[in-house]
């Protein structure tokens, strides 16, 4: 099955970009322990995973009596945005827990996606 693991805000108690050198460099040694989690777990395939940029960022695109409407910054007013995400195949979701705790702090979303194949 496969899962979209939203991580939720920037993974701490601070932005990205206040953290010193070394804490960066120790979260992005969290990350790639995850993918090499991943590679070394049987059944597990990681398809997809990127950091986002800041919410404001964000562009939120409605349709709205035909027509196209564009909004700048995240879908809703939120306090903390997406810091990034993942798309992954599991054979379930004990096993994405498992893997995820890896990772830095996060709030994480995790949520199956709905095969469409026939």
């Amino acid at each position: 099955m496969r899962y979209l693991v939203l991580l939720i805000g920037d993974g701490a108690e601070k932005p990205w970009s206040e953290h010193t050198e070394d804490e960066q460099v120790v979260a992005m040694a969290k990350f790639g322990e995850f993918d090499a989690a991943c590679r070394d777990r049987a059944g597990v395939e990681l398809i997809a995973g990127e950091a986002l940029s800041e919410s404001g960022d964000a562009t939120v695109m409605r349709t709205v009596g035909g027509r196209v409407q564009l909004t700048d910054g995240p879908y809703a007013e939120v306090i903390e945005g997406m810091g990034g995400f993942y798309l992954l195949d599991a054979p379930d979701l004990d096993v994405v827990v498992e893997l995820l705790q890896v990772l830095p702090r996060y709030d994480i979303q995790i949520h199956p996606t709905v095969d469409v194949t026939p």
